[in-house]
Order: structure tokens, then sequence, then C-alpha cells
């Protein structure tokens, strides 16, 4: 019983090791799986992350979107494993924490980050 408690412990290890360094400004795509009767699909969700979050271990992300005018927030449990996947689209530089200042922004001027995506590709 103890080994299956250990094996899973280090799959989840293994799993968090894959996944991206993630900081707040960055624009993520993080893949949610659902469960809807027999079927399992996996739902996207793409945005700027606004916060992060750790407490106990537990390390949480507040991702912002606009959706047909509409700001449109969620809050992800990283350690959870209902996320199949997260990638980083785009890294911007910013000088906050967080970003809440972002909610009161219209227009284009919600894309106002500085862009650093050429950090990415190395």
């Amino acid at each position: 019983m103890s080994t299956e408690i250990e094996e899973t412990i280090v799959d989840n290890k293994k799993v968090k090791n894959e996944r991206p360094e993630i900081a707040v400004g960055d624009t993520i795509k993080i893949g949610i799986l659902l469960i809807e009767g027999t079927k399992e699909r996996t739902q996207y969700f793409e945005g700027t992350v606004i916060s992060i979050k750790s407490r106990e271990g537990r390390k949480t992300i507040r991702v912002r979107k606009i959706s047909q005018g509409v700001g449109i927030e969620k809050v992800f449990l990283l350690d959870s494993p209902r996320i199949v996947g997260i990638e980083r689209k785009k890294v911007t530089k910013v000088r906050r924490a967080k970003l809440y200042f972002l909610r009161n922004l219209k227009g284009s001027k919600t894309k106002k980050l500085k862009d650093e995506s050429w950090k990415l590709k190395s």
C-alpha cells in the first residue's frame, strides 16, 4: 500500500517538473479535463495571469481574459489532477505582483503590457 502512495507522489512531482515556469503577466493556455457523464473532454482557457498565490505548498493562479467584451477570471489550483497541460504563449515584463488594475481598463489599453516573447524561445 505504501509503495503505491510513494509512486503517485513521484508521478505528481514529475508532472510538476514538466510544467513551465509561470509568472505574473504571462499569457498562458491551460487545459482542464471535464467529465460529463461518461465522456471526458479537455477545455482550454487562454488569458493573462494576474496573480499567483502560494499557501502551504499549494499554488493557485488567477487568469483573466476578455470574451465578447466581458471580463472573465478563473482561479486554477496548479496541483489539481484536472489540469491537463499549461502552455506559455507570451511573456511580458511587469512591475507589479498583482495585476488587478487590468480589471478597470477598457479596450486596447488592456494590451499595454511590455512584450518579452524573445525570452520564451531560449
